[in-house]
């Protein structure tokens, strides 16, 4: 099987572009989940909010002081 390289750069674009929140896959409206097709495969990609030490969740995700957000990015066929 052959596959087309994704670039990071090109994934992050897709990322920081995503738009199709529904209520189906944004049900609490915090649009930190969405996925993307990109040279025929489809991505997932989730934003997770610790604290500043990166150890618990963080206590007050609207705060950047105290919190650190984490970005995971995967191909769907990975997960």
């Amino acid at each position: 099987m052959s596959y087309r390289i994704v670039s990071k750069p090109d994934a992050l674009v897709k990322v920081a572009t995503f738009s199709e929140f529904t209520t189906g896959n944004d049900p609490y409206g915090e649009h930190d989940f969405g996925f993307f097709k990109l040279v025929g495969r489809t991505s997932y990609w989730k934003i997770d909010y610790y604290d500043e030490k990166c150890e618990f969740g963080s206590a007050d995700p609207a705060d950047p002081e105290k919190t650190t957000r984490l970005l995971t990015l995967m191909l769907a066929s990975e997960y």
